[in-house]
């Protein structure tokens, strides 16, 4: 059985999860012990390459009372093996799983296959990350749970997939603009509203200044 997903993010009012300039500070503390207490207890983080290259994060457990255990196994889909090596993406806070598509140049393979014993590199897919198979492998892995933390093509490819089970979103009282700024999803979109991804409300609640929604993704 392929992993829960659970897609999640701080967006502002307006659907922005960045600034045309990518500035993403957007939720409050209270927001951020929520992430982290949701990747403290799921099996799996996974980003996409455009957010390694623009935030080069650490995806671990920090902001909360945690032990290296508590780590959750960080994905990476990066077709072309753009990954850098000296990224924290793949210090040794935890385990990294990095899927290739068969356009990725072998020495960069190799190159992120030789970093340590922390990562791992698999073949999915001719010129793209194939993302069914991916699931599939984490699933074969024993991974459970994963969260989605984008970007918003990385978002847009999942939910087209089918892939999505639970959209968790913080929506903060702020307006950005910006008609180069990231939404939630980007990617192709649908071409009519009644091909929209459907979803369901099942929970919501005040988080400091922020609203959290919860929802249900309902796949026909």
């Amino acid at each position: 059985m392929e992993p829960y997903v659970i897609l999640n993010a701080a967006m502002t009012l307006d659907g922005k999860i960045a600034t045309r300039t990518g500035s993403s500070e957007i939720s409050g503390p209270e927001d951020l012990i929520r992430v982290h207490q949701l990747r403290k207890d799921l099996d799996s983080i996974m980003i996409g390459i455009n957010t390694v290259l623009k935030d080069d994060p650490r995806l671990t457990v920090h902001k909360i009372p945690s032990q290296k255990s508590d780590n959750p196994l960080r994905v990476v889909t990066d077709s072309k093996a753009r990954t850098p090596l000296n990224y924290r993406i793949l210090n040794d806070e935890a385990p990294t799983l990095i899927a290739v598509s068969q356009k990725a140049p072998r020495d960069k393979i190799n190159e992120l296959i030789n970093k340590g014993k922390n990562v791992d590199v698999i073949l999915t897919g001719e010129k793209r990350v194939n993302l069914t198979i991916l699931m599939d492998e984490l699933a074969q892995r024993g991974i459970r749970t994963l969260m989605l933390e984008g970007g918003s093509t990385l978002n847009f490819s999942m939910l087209q997939e089918g892939l999505v089970d639970e959209v968790r979103v913080c929506v903060a009282p702020l307006i950005a603009g910006g008609v180069d700024a990231k939404t939630l999803v980007d990617g192709y979109g649908v071409d009519l509203m009644r091909d929209a991804f459907k979803l369901e409300l099942v929970k919501k609640y005040e988080l400091g200044k922020d609203l959290v929604l919860e929802y249900k993704v309902i796949n026909f």
